[in-house]
């Protein structure tokens, strides 16, 4: 991977607390997964950026070497890699993810 995508990366994930590496946008995701992901963002009302991957052929490589996680999504938290669309479906079913949040201090709605 090459510096300037990889200090995009770095750079992206240090200035928003919340963000997502996905196939598309948050409004208009172009596959399932991300769609999933970022819906469970939603449901959560989590304020996050959503990195489009397909944007740059590079920025889609170079995530997957960046975290040495072969698949997209990925989500990221406050600097921290968080996982895919199954570890995040997980998450949130068990309450884990709101549990992350929480103990980052990232401001979501907890559901009923």
């Amino acid at each position: 991977m090459d510096q300037q995508t990889n200090d995009l990366i770095k750079n992206e994930i240090e200035k928003n607390e919340v963000c997502l590496f996905m196939k598309g946008t948050p409004d208009a995701p172009q596959c399932g997964f991300s769609m999933a992901t970022s819906n469970i963002l939603k449901v959560l009302e989590v304020n996050f950026k959503g990195i489009n991957v397909l944007a740059d052929p590079k920025l889609r490589e170079g995530i997957k070497v960046y975290s040495d996680w072969p698949t997209i999504p990925q989500l990221y938290i406050k600097n921290e890699f968080v996982g895919g669309c199954d570890i995040i479906k997980e998450m949130f079913e068990s309450g884990e993810l709101a549990k992350l949040l929480e103990s980052k201090n990232i401001s979501f709605k907890a559901k009923n």
